[in-house]
């Protein structure tokens, strides 16, 4: 009985690492949004956000889990933000460390602005449990479009974010 048991689990596990792994999130439709957030991390996140909002699908941005060293102007001439567009439209978040503060630091903006829908932009193997971290310290009725950069990440990189997912799920359940 319990081989039988252990054997469905390892069917089940490698059933849904194959689909982790094959069925990545692909970028999002033109679509607005009232904001686009960013967590830091891998490469092209913080470009896809910038073009949001150059594309004006959104009006303002966070770029959550920024390293408290990195300055305003530093940022801003790093990926050649325009002053008025600084001041005006993009917010650099300190607090965050990992995916979790992301969406604690992202939900308390949210509140802070007021925002009913916003854009998601991670990278595609990071997005579905950037998106769960998220729906879990959201307030009601936030609107969230997962817009994913696509990458080639290696077996390695889906094997560790496939079980980072399967915990932070298995700890929302309980």
């Amino acid at each position: 009985m319990i081989g039988r048991i252990l054997s469905a689990l390892a069917i089940l596990w490698a059933l849904g690492f194959l689909w982790f792994a094959i069925a990545l999130p692909g970028p999002a439709e033109n679509v607005r949004t009232d904001a686009v957030i960013v967590p830091t991390g891998s490469a092209g996140r913080i470009e896809r956000g910038l073009e949001v909002l150059r594309e004006r699908q959104a009006g303002m941005m966070l770029v959550t889990g920024v390293d408290p060293e990195v300055r305003q102007a530093e940022f801003a001439a790093q990926f050649g933000v325009p002053a008025d567009v600084m001041a005006c439209c993009v917010s650099l978040g300190f607090a965050a460390v990992d995916t979790r503060s992301n969406a604690s630091e992202t939900a308390q903006w949210v509140e802070m602005h007021d925002i009913g829908s916003l854009r998601l932009v991670t990278t595609d193997w990071h997005m579905r449990r950037a998106a769960g971290e998220l729906a879990r310290t959201l307030p009601d009725g936030v609107t969230v479009v997962w817009d994913a950069v696509p990458s080639h990440p290696s077996l390695g990189d889906l094997f560790l974010e496939y079980h980072k997912l399967l915990v932070s799920v298995v700890s929302r359940l309980g």
